[in-house]
């Protein structure tokens, strides 16, 4: 599926981020929190797209925060709470810029946010793999 091998070509970039430097650096630190926004952009939609693949006629159209609560419940996301605090922060650092909440951000993608990525692309895999064996 396209749609998650963008979504791990991203995430792997993100994963191979050098947090560090992005405490000294601002341009590295937006750099960050831009990655960050695309691989939560490139989660949902391949979410919602192996949503589909399963047959839940819900997933046919949603917002972010819509197929996020759809694959909780459906059980492809186990901890709806970081996913909802992902989509706050990538809503509020598209569109206002405040350094000590970017920092905050840079932190929670890299000890959150990334570890949830990471379940959701061998949840998507798995769930995937299912599909090609039946």
């Amino acid at each position: 599926m396209k749609k998650l091998e963008n979504f791990s070509r991203n995430l792997n970039v993100l994963k191979n981020a050098d947090f560090e430097y992005a405490t000294e650096n601002d341009i590295y630190r937006a750099g960050v929190t831009s990655t960050f926004s695309l691989t939560f952009e490139l989660a949902w939609k391949a979410l919602q797209t192996a949503l589909k693949a399963h047959g839940v006629e819900e997933a046919e159209t949603g917002s972010p925060r819509e197929i996020l609560q759809l694959g909780y419940k459906i059980g492809f996301i186990d901890d709806p709470s970081v996913w909802l605090a992902m989509l706050k922060r990538r809503n509020f650092a598209l569109h206002v810029y405040n350094g000590d909440y970017i920092n905050d951000t840079v932190i929670l993608i890299r000890d959150s946010f990334i570890p949830a990525f990471v379940v959701l692309e061998e949840t998507l895999k798995k769930k995937l793999a299912e599909l090609e064996d039946e």
